[in-house]
């Protein structure tokens, strides 16, 4: 990694854990979040995995609409600091721990691979 991609790293992860930060107080069921970027493909290939606890978690979340409301944080979040996301519904994905217990036994490095 380039020392110009590790400050652009450092700064996507600080400003994500003000969000994540926002979203725990906020969103029940809602964990942590993490993301991935393959810095010669940057900004396409920045993806953002919202972690809640249970699938029932997820169905809620969609059908109070609080998914939109988290993708819009994220992206408004990110904008801040300059990165615009093309596609926000692509990049921008929810998960949770039963569903990463049920097929990868909690291998969450797997999981996102």
């Amino acid at each position: 990694m380039r020392k110009t991609d590790k400050k652009l790293d450092n700064q996507i992860c600080k400003t994500l854990t003000v969000v994540c930060e926002t979203a725990l107080e906020h969103i029940y069921g809602f964990q942590w979040l993490t993301h991935r970027v393959n810095y010669q493909r940057f900004p396409a290939s920045l993806k953002i995995a919202c972690v809640f606890s249970d699938e029932s978690d997820l169905e809620r979340i969609r059908m109070q609409h609080e998914d939109t409301s988290l993708r819009n944080l994220i992206c408004d979040a990110l904008a801040d600091i300059g990165i615009q996301l093309a596609h926000p519904e692509e990049q921008i994905y929810f998960d949770s721990e039963e569903a990463c217990e049920a097929s990868h036994q909690g291998n969450w490095a797997r999981r996102l691979g």
